[in-house]
């Protein structure tokens, strides 16, 4: 095992893991930060999404070595009381229905705001490859809108 000293939502944290440990399982079973979702352990499903240093990142297959002096960012550095504009926006068109792929969508949509600020419907299907079951995508569309707005109107 070795030794590691990540930045995850804006701390340091020292964990020992074996290299190849995926961060998904960093997060969850060393750090109880368990808002980050395991789906299908392969990166096609995205509902273990995180931001790495601005770029949405499956982690379900990034290994923990890889991480390096890199910043991570979990849904539950998204906010600390849950008022990021993604967040809200979620609560107002009633976006989750299981709500199991949506740590992970927001996590996508959030890295998709810094890197664009007001994206096209076409740019957000691009960037939203996150499967959702439940079919929210055209809700999920709308919210980022929303969001972008509120974020561009601070």
């Amino acid at each position: 095992m070795a030794k590691y000293s990540l930045s995850i939502n804006g701390k340091i944290m020292s964990v020992e893991a074996d290299d190849d440990t995926p961060l998904l399982w960093v997060l969850r079973d060393n750090l109880n930060l368990v808002g980050t979702k395991f789906g299908c352990g392969v990166a096609q499903c995205g509902a273990c999404t995180v931001d790495l240093d601005g770029e949405a990142l499956r982690s379900c297959v990034l290994p923990v070595s890889a991480v390096g002096k890199r910043k991570v960012v979990t849904i539950e550095g998204l906010s600390e009381d849950g008022d990021h504009p993604l967040q809200k926006a979620w609560e107002e068109l009633d976006v989750s229905q299981c709500g199991y792929c949506q740590s992970g969508q927001l996590m996508a949509a959030s890295t998709l705001l810094k890197s664009t600020p007001d994206p096209t419907d076409q740019q957000i299907d691009e960037a939203m490859t996150n499967i959702c079951r439940c079919g929210t995508q055209v809700r999920i569309r709308k919210a980022i809108h929303l969001a972008a707005k509120k974020l561009n109107t601070k």
